[in-house]
């Protein structure tokens, strides 16, 4: 076993955009840091995005801490141009990455954390923030007689573009803006229909040529849990809207059931379905923690705004609503590590910055 012999004062799992503003604010306060990430290049899953994503907040609110996001700050990034952004980021900061390192244990030591990776490495630091994001695990609902399904059924984590789906009939399944992303697009080659419980809900992308992150910003309402970071309501110019209204893209209530060759809808109806694309979310992505206190039993993470509630100097950045809507966002992670900077510093019992006030719990 190659054993690192030296007790960093913190390690970062995940180099995505939660990682990197993690190791950013860290290297602020001199701390001797280490993220390591299963990933060949720093960014996390952003290059494993479908190729049409497109951000749903303008550059100007997209941008981790210290970097402005490049370009004019009115415009929508897209997925290669994040990539890009982060892999520049990482480069810029020199932030020390050991990529292709997938930790697949840790466990609590007396000096703070041990964590082993799948090639036998052990790691040993006082602090541990978490920070692997939730793409690696996509979330399927149980439904009755999904694993009967003869034809194609994948989540929106495996979809990339609409080429395999030419001339078919599918059906997307969510009612997120990646849901509704995806089946816009799926519809100009397929008969697309989007499946969801409830009424897709729509709020305007520009209010009085205003983007809707700016209105947050001005009424306070970007501090609150009221969106979800996963895109609830639907963020819409009107081009999806117009598309469900000209019947372009059609909108059911959810499916019941799953017949080999289909779905039978709430009304009893059955009807062949050559793919089901579900759009349905991710869980977050932290197996390596499975031998400590962590989650309840609903499958939750114990910890509040970040920090792990019964083990001390574990911390999490980009869970999402881990502090409110844009947690799990570009945007949002700077913020909340910021907020947990106080709480790594005394942990590891560093004097606080004057600059620093200790936030309340």
């Amino acid at each position: 076993m190659n054993e690192i012999n030296r007790v960093l004062d913190v390690i970062i799992i995940g180099a995505g955009q939660a990682g990197l503003a993690s190791a950013w604010q860290l290297q602020q306060h001199g701390l001797n840091i280490l993220i390591l990430d299963e990933q060949k290049r720093p960014g996390g899953n952003w290059r494993n995005y479908y190729d049409s994503l497109e951000l749903f907040s303008p550059a100007s609110y997209s941008s981790l801490p210290g970097l402005a996001f490049p370009g004019t700050p009115g415009h929508y990034p897209a997925r290669d141009e994040v990539v890009l952004y982060l892999e520049d980021y990482a480069a810029r900061f020199r932030l020390p990455i050991r990529q292709n390192t997938r930790v697949t244990q840790v466990q609590q030591s007396g000096h703070g954390f041990e964590l082993w990776s799948a090639d036998g490495q052990l790691f040993r630091a006082k602090a541990l923030i978490v920070a692997s994001g939730a793409f690696s695990r996509p979330y399927i609902p149980a439904i009755p007689g999904l694993d009967g399904f003869r034809g194609n059924s994948l989540h929106s984590a495996e979809y990339q573009n609409v080429e395999r789906f030419r001339g078919q009939r599918v059906v997307v399944i969510g009612a997120a803006n990646s849901a509704v992303q995806i089946a816009y697009e799926l519809a100009k080659v397929a008969d697309t229909t989007l499946a969801t419980r409830e009424a897709i809900r729509f709020v305007p992308q520009r209010i009085l040529g205003i983007d809707f992150h700016a209105w947050l910003k001005w009424t306070g309402l970007e501090k609150t849990r009221w969106l979800s970071d996963q895109s609830t309501p639907v963020l819409d110019d009107g081009t999806y809207r117009k598309a469900l209204k000209a019947g372009q893209l059609q909108r059911k209530p959810m499916f019941t059931t799953v017949s080999p060759t289909g779905v039978v809808w709430a009304d009893g109806r059955s009807e062949a379905i050559d793919s089901l694309v579900f759009a349905t979310g991710f869980r977050p992505n932290i197996p390596f923690l499975a031998g400590l206190p962590l989650l309840d039993d609903q499958g939750q993470v114990l910890q509040h705004q970040g920090l792990a509630r019964h083990v001390p100097g574990l911390f999490f950045v980009g869970l999402p609503r881990q502090r409110n809507f844009a947690s799990a966002t570009l945007r949002g992670v700077g913020p909340d590590v910021a907020h947990l900077v106080p709480h790594v510093l005394r942990h590891l019992e560093m004097p606080l910055p004057v600059s620093i006030a200790l936030p309340r719990r």
